[in-house]
């Protein structure tokens, strides 16, 4: 992969972006439209980094959602010289550049006027009650796809797949609505682990253990607690949860993975080895077993 400059890239001062975690403006880069993604300050977490790793936390999720054969957000890395610092950042392109309007799931699940939740809500039940109540896409392809980005948040660690960072695509024109690709994956891959952290993982197989079996949890909670991947896998209680395992599953070429993380660019040879070394533990300790008890 080529070290991308983004610094003299065209700046888009008529969009402005949404959301809690980080820095974000749009630039045009190769004709098009991206935004880019600042890494937000770590400064009073208890981690010797001053920025979060969640830029390459990004572009590693987001490019093996599409390895996975997910439609997901195009990411590239690259560096942005500002106040006399460089910093990496994640550039996403930008899938609203065409006229389309983003409704986040947050929106649509307030259209459910028969429900008595709100739109922020969490609840596994709630979610798919909304999923198959809503009038924007096919319902049946809705529910498959949350379970496959489900599968994929499980395998990838994301602790923050809440309602306001998936949804659909409004195309004003046609009038026609699509799910939107698979976007903000900065919360996947431990971003806010550092260099001593990540040493503690490789060496310690109970501090690996522990960031596979106990933490990080979903977002989505059942019964009020937020879902932890592996009891909910290994139980196996939902037929389309199953039915995404066995779909993904046999897609997921560990040596392809691995081969990419190789190329990504401005990481140390240790954050290499450590994405590499958590995907596949992920892989075989929590998604695996999950895989073949239900096969």
């Amino acid at each position: 992969m080529k070290e991308i400059d983004f610094t003299k890239c065209r700046r888009i001062l008529g969009k402005a972006y949404s959301g809690a975690n980080g820095k974000k403006i749009a630039v045009e880069y190769e004709g098009e439209v991206y935004m880019l993604k600042f890494p937000p300050s770590a400064a009073n977490k208890p981690t010797e980094l001053s920025y979060t790793n969640s830029c390459f936390s990004e572009n590693i999720a987001s490019s093996i959602f599409r390895m996975l054969g997910i439609k997901a957000q195009k990411t590239l890395l690259g560096t942005f010289h500002v106040s006399g610092k460089t910093k990496v950042v994640c550039a996403c392109k930008d899938f609203t550049s065409d006229g389309k309007i983003l409704y986040d799931f947050c929106s649509i699940k307030n259209t459910i006027i028969d429900s008595e939740h709100g739109g922020t809500g969490t609840e596994l039940s709630d979610i798919i009650e909304s999923i198959e109540k809503q009038q924007f896409v096919n319902p049946v392809t809705l529910k498959e796809h949350f379970w496959n980005v489900f599968v994929v948040d499980a395998f990838l660690g994301n602790f923050d797949r809440h309602n306001g960072n998936w949804g659909f695509l409004y195309d004003t024109i046609s009038q026609c609505t699509e799910i939107a690709p698979v976007f903000d994956c900065g919360s996947c891959l431990l971003p806010q682990a550092d260099e001593n952290t990540m040493e503690r993982v490789l060496h310690d197989e109970n501090e690996m253990n522990a960031r596979i079996f106990q933490f990080p949890t979903s977002i989505i909670k059942e019964n009020g607690r937020k879902i932890n991947y592996y009891d909910f896998l290994i139980k196996g209680l939902y037929e389309g949860c199953n039915d995404a395992l066995l779909r993904i599953v046999p897609k997921i070429n560990m040596d392809e993975i691995c081969e990419f993380i190789e190329d990504v660019p401005y990481l140390s040879d240790l954050q290499h080895i450590f994405y590499q070394t958590y995907i596949t533990e992920r892989w075989k300790k929590l998604i695996l077993p999950a895989y073949e008890r239900i096969r």
